[in-house]
């Protein structure tokens, strides 16, 4: 039995398709990253796995429950960071999370919760006084004191400054190494790159990709090779020893190599260059990122979208 389970996940409002047959599973101690464009129906993926919506159809299995049940043995053994909580702002972030930590039978340390998140100044301090990152790291805390085995965050690291993301983001490696099961909703997609074992893709309720970010990344693009030679060099038998498959083409003060043989095609220009005795300066080699296979999945999706496939988030 693995900790989320989802199989053949359906819901409509009216005549949209919000979720139309949605299926994954994650693995004890995996990090998995749902990623979407608004409207693409992620949201109500996650309100249904947490137990907050119920689906048409479909199974949900969340550490062996139905959280549509809402059952407290469940309830007990997940932690849930919403991108924007209620609290009471008159209270201090102390007295919060030890709230929290009364309330769940597996219980972390307040202070160190609190030292984690990077709140202790702010422990005597109250919510009101709070900057917009601060009440981010409020509800990392409230999300994590229960010592959840399985841990939902909904764009944890919205409002935090660099430094406060990258320490938002040890934690979740933390967490990840001692066997905490993660399901990640973000827009950020250096995020996932940086945090997911594998990302999940959902546009217009489909699930339309779903593995490792590097996988994703490579799946259908070109490596792209630019660099620079002295002014007036002449670079036009430059394709021909790269032969069939890459491409060259002037890109503004230099040029642009496009390959699919990254390896092939460094090792035709470094012989070309020195058989012609034409430097090849700054070299710079960009492979696919995430957010390239992230835009080409989105707009594929969207030019075969019809209107009638708006969704809610």
């Amino acid at each position: 039995m693995r900790p989320i389970e989802v199989h053949d996940l359906r819901k409509a409002y009216g005549q949209v398709r919000a979720v139309d047959g949605i299926s994954f599973e994650i693995d004890r101690g995996e990090v998995v990253a749902l990623l979407g464009p608004n409207g693409a129906g992620k949201t109500t993926v996650v309100e249904i796995i947490e137990g907050h919506r119920t689906a048409d159809s479909g199974t949900v299995r969340v550490l062996g429950h139905d959280p549509a049940r809402r059952e407290r043995a469940l309830r007990e053994r997940i932690g849930i960071v919403l991108q924007e909580a209620g609290f009471d702002e008159d209270a201090t972030v102390a007295e919060l999370v030890r709230l929290h930590r009364d309330l769940y039978p597996r219980r972390l340390d307040a202070a160190a919760v609190i030292e984690l998140v990077g709140l202790t100044a702010k422990r005597s301090a109250r919510v009101r006084t709070l900057s917009g990152g601060q009440r981010r790291r409020l509800d990392l805390a409230l999300g994590l004191v229960g010592d959840p085995e399985v841990l939902f965050l909904d764009e944890p690291t919205v409002g935090f400054d660099p430094e406060a993301r990258r320490q938002a983001w040890s934690i979740v490696r933390d967490l990840r190494a001692t066997g905490t099961t993660i399901l990640l909703t973000t827009h950020y997609l250096d995020e996932a790159q940086h945090l997911a074992d594998r990302v999940a893709v959902v546009v217009a309720g489909r699930l339309v990709a779903l593995g490792p970010p590097a996988e994703l990344a490579a799946r259908g693009r070109s490596t792209v090779i630019e660099f620079r030679s002295a002014e007036g060099a002449d670079v036009t038998t430059l394709p021909d020893a790269l032969g069939d498959g890459a491409r060259v083409e002037r890109d503004g003060a230099g040029w642009r190599v496009t390959t699919e043989d990254t390896t092939r095609a460094l090792h035709a220009m470094t012989g070309w260059s020195i058989e012609h005795r034409v430097p090849l300066d700054a070299i710079e080699v960009r492979r696919p990122t995430l957010e390239d296979a992230y835009l080409t999945l989105v707009g594929e999706r969207a030019v075969h979208a019809g209107a009638d496939e708006a969704v809610p988030t």
